[in-house]
């Protein structure tokens, strides 16, 4: 019995997918790039946060040896650190601008570097990883 189904698919001469089988499989591989792409972006986004938190930790090791060697005061802007201490002034790895910085000046001592949101006065503030 089964010698006679196969003989006779093979005498139709039946070769090739159909449609449904070729649509299943375009499918299935349309799912598996959605997934791949949407961890990507997630990947991208964790690894430029990652890349804002050691900017701005650069920038504030840059400024207390600024300030340790100039009587606790702040550099006025972040490129007068460059030549001395820091090799380049760090860029937001999105926009290729540079951190928004202001120095304080009114009642206490200290500095601010925003990488994105509010700006916040803090003297001597330590950065933490926010991961």
């Amino acid at each position: 019995m089964l010698k006679a189904i196969f003989q006779s698919v093979r005498l139709h001469g039946r070769k090739g997918f159909t449609l449904i089988e070729l649509l299943v499989v375009i499918a299935i591989i349309g799912i598996l790039a959605s997934v791949v792409l949407a961890s990507l972006n997630s990947a991208r986004q964790k690894s430029r946060d990652a890349r804002r938190v050691a900017d701005i930790k650069q920038i504030q090791i840059a400024l207390e040896l600024y300030a340790d060697g100039n009587s606790g005061e702040y550099a006025d802007t972040v490129a007068g650190l460059v030549t001395l201490y820091m090799p380049v002034e760090p860029k937001d790895p999105s926009t290729a601008a540079s951190y928004p910085y202001d120095n304080y000046t009114d009642s206490t001592r200290g500095a601010c570097v925003v990488a994105s949101g509010t700006m916040r006065q803090q003297p001597r503030a330590q950065i933490s990883a926010m991961m």
